[in-house]
């Protein structure tokens, strides 16, 4: 079995990226080989899926299968921070370029030089970051904040993103030509519930290593429980399955994980290719009518009753109703709309559905940066 899995990291314990990847199942086997295919390549690579279904992963054995492999290895989390610190965080920053900054930095493409820069959510860049990206990588060379000399790079970029970047485009979040820069070659990563093959290997996994940490002897999974599991929809991921193993483990009893130890989430997205034909998990609207012939009755009376600027307020409706329904969790909350975090993030923020801590300045933000740094 090909496994993969991350470095540890005392921050994996409140992340929510995979920490292990399998390639069982068929198409992970099929995503396995075109992997192969590429990663000896100096192409950059965008990787496609959900969050938690390992794209970090991916990355990190893309890296090791080049000819790259002994530089570094550096994963930044583009929607880790705000607008104002990226473009240090990004390209560095000179002695005094702003506000607490004491001293000159390197940024992550000078980090990576000689390796792989991992840019994960891409999508949450702002477009002013976007231009500035496309010159570097046009350009193979950074300018830092504050300074007007060059510097040269020589880093293969691998993009990641949970979102759709087509849409993002359309609705003018992401710059095409960035997107086809990034684009050379495509890596989709099914969710999990989509490759049925890879959740027992990867329970397995987590069983023995988990066993390994709380200093159990061997474990065992009833024939129940993995019925149970494979049946399950997981719109966590692989995050989601190794939350549940961990929480089972303490839980079970005499080595034995039974259907009743394991804890599964309430929470359902809604999906339009998980829904069955003629079910759209939701009670039969009156009459027969679908979703879309009822949205399309709701606007035509709103065009009847209101006398104009519905924009902002079907807008609202639709941000407020969608942030409920996913539970108040922000990445749900994009994914279903197929928005950006960022962009999510504002809006609620502007709503009023979500409220920020404007005493928290510039230099407390550097401060807690969060950056992955792994050679």
């Amino acid at each position: 079995m090909q496994l993969l899995t991350l470095p540890p990291s005392p921050a994996l314990a409140t992340s929510i990226r995979a920490t292990a990847q399998v390639f069982e199942d068929p198409k992970s086997q099929a995503l396995l080989a075109h992997l192969q295919q590429v990663a000896p390549s100096e192409a950059s690579v965008l990787i496609i899926g959900e969050t938690g279904t390992g794209k970090e992963l991916v990355a990190r054995h893309i890296h090791n299968l080049s000819g790259r492999r002994n530089g570094p290895f550096v994963a930044v989390n583009c929607g880790a921070f705000s607008e104002s610190l990226v473009e240090a965080e990004l390209f560095g920053h000179e002695k005094g370029a702003f506000t607490g900054a004491l001293s000159a930095k390197a940024g992550w493409f000078e980090e990576a030089n000689g390796g792989t820069l991992f840019l994960d959510e891409i999508g949450d860049l702002p477009m002013a970051i976007q231009v500035k990206l496309l010159r570097v990588l046009q350009e193979r060379e950074v300018v830092r904040l504050g300074s007007r000399k060059s510097i040269p790079i020589n880093v293969r970029v691998l993009a990641a993103t949970n979102v759709q970047l087509e849409r993002a485009i359309n609705a003018g979040h992401f710059r095409e030509d960035l997107y086809y820069r990034l684009n050379v070659v495509t890596l989709q990563l099914h969710p999990l519930r989509e490759r049925p093959g890879d959740i027992l290997p990867l329970t397995r996994h987590f069983i023995r290593s988990y066993s390994e940490r709380l200093g159990y002897g061997q474990v065992q999974l009833s024939a129940e429980a993995e019925r149970k599991l494979v049946g399950y929809g997981w719109p966590g991921n692989i995050r989601e399955l190794e939350n549940v193993i961990h929480h089972s483990l303490l839980t079970c009893r005499d080595g034995l994980v039974r259907e009743d130890d394991l804890r599964l989430s309430n929470l359902r997205l809604e999906r339009q290719d998980e829904a069955p034909a003629g079910h759209s998990g939701s009670p039969p609207a009156s009459g027969g009518e679908s979703a879309e012939e009822l949205l399309q009755r709701a606007f035509r009376r709103l065009f009847e009753e209101s006398a104009g600027a519905l924009y902002e307020r079907v807008e609202e409706s639709l941000l407020r109703a969608a942030y409920r329904f996913c539970h108040h969790n922000q990445v749900h909350t994009a994914n279903l709309l197929g928005l950006s975090r960022n962009v999510t993030r504002t809006r609620l923020i502007a709503i009023g559905e979500l409220v920020v801590n404007k005493r928290r300045g510039p230099e407390q933000e550097l401060d807690n940066r969060v950056v992955r740094l792994s050679i």
